[in-house]
């Protein structure tokens, strides 16, 4: 089984692994823009979430009154993908159900993602079908960490977000891996998030109504990093308070509320796929040369 692929064109190259068909490099012009996934701090670069994004109610999952055990974030990221397609500048890999998967998730279902260079960017795509003659139940995200900072040359407190709108919108928490009831007030200032350690002491900033599917992160005078994430509907920040990376996270779908023990079907944000339909997200990430502070 092909373990790794690496893809390129021009300045941008990429690194893709089988085990849940993690991005695990992304360079530009020779310079690595990921985190490199040191054990000790956080060990992983980019994991691919499936399919649930978040933790559930103890774990649980029940579909039509049977309870399954998924832990946080599902298993998509702990499974070799096979390769079914690859270029110089693109690859493929597919997922399908099997009898170790519908032990802890009840649906049969094909999910292939997608990478490839295109017009100086590293886009992703998944397309999740479903096979069945029953309705596919699913969320799905995106996990990368870039560098914080991007290069030695700017300070870590130098470095924001600035999002493609104003974000007036309230954000949630997280407690013991659910969404607490409680909104807290957006640490968003119009168009910009300043980066600084305490904003992760209560894990990660979760905005379930973004107005914005692009923002940029970097700091004045360096490099930068542009993303966007028109068909996915929530967006996670997180770091470890001190870690030297900072993870922007386009999902579909979020952790369960507290106090939220009902059918998988009933979750907050979760999609449903008819049989035989299918449904395709889009992000792309393109690195930058310098950082637009507007």
């Amino acid at each position: 089984m092909t373990e790794t692929v690496t893809i390129g064109q021009g300045r941008l190259a990429a690194r893709i692994d089988a085990k849940g068909a993690q991005l695990t490099s992304l360079t530009h012009g020779g310079a690595e823009r990921l985190w490199q996934a040191d054990p000790a701090v956080w060990g992983w670069h980019a994991p691919n979430l499936f399919p649930i994004v978040g933790g559930l109610t103890g774990d649980r999952l029940l579909h039509r009154g049977r309870s399954y055990t998924l832990p946080s974030h599902g298993f998509l990221r702990h499974t070799a993908c096979t390769l079914v397609a690859s270029s110089a500048g693109a690859c493929t890999w597919r997922l399908t159900d099997s009898d170790a998967t519908r032990a802890v998730y009840p649906f049969r279902f094909v999910l292939e993602i997608d990478y490839a260079i295109e017009d100086e960017a590293l886009v992703g795509r998944f397309t999740l079908a479903n096979p069945a003659d029953e309705p596919l139940i699913a969320s799905l995200g995106i996990h990368p960490a870039f560098n914080w900072p991007l290069d030695p040359g700017h300070a870590r407190e130098d470095y924001r977000l600035i999002f493609e709108r104003e974000e007036p919108t309230p954000i949630r928490r997280v407690a013991e891996k659910l969404i607490r009831p409680e909104p807290e007030p957006t640490p968003i200032r119009g168009r910009v998030l300043a980066l600084r350690d305490d904003l992760f002491q209560n894990d990660a900033v979760i905005m379930d109504r973004p107005a914005s599917r692009a923002l940029r992160f970097g700091a004045p005078g360096g490099p930068a990093i542009e993303m966007e994430w028109h068909d996915f509907p929530h967006l996670g920040i997180w770091t470890k308070p001190g870690a030297p990376f900072l993870c922007i996270e386009p999902w579909q779908g979020h952790a369960s509320p507290q106090g939220f023990d009902g059918e998988f079907r009933d979750k907050p944000g979760v999609v449903s796929l008819d049989p035989g339909a299918q449904r395709q997200w889009r992000y792309a990430i393109r690195p930058l040369d310098t950082f637009a502070d507007a």
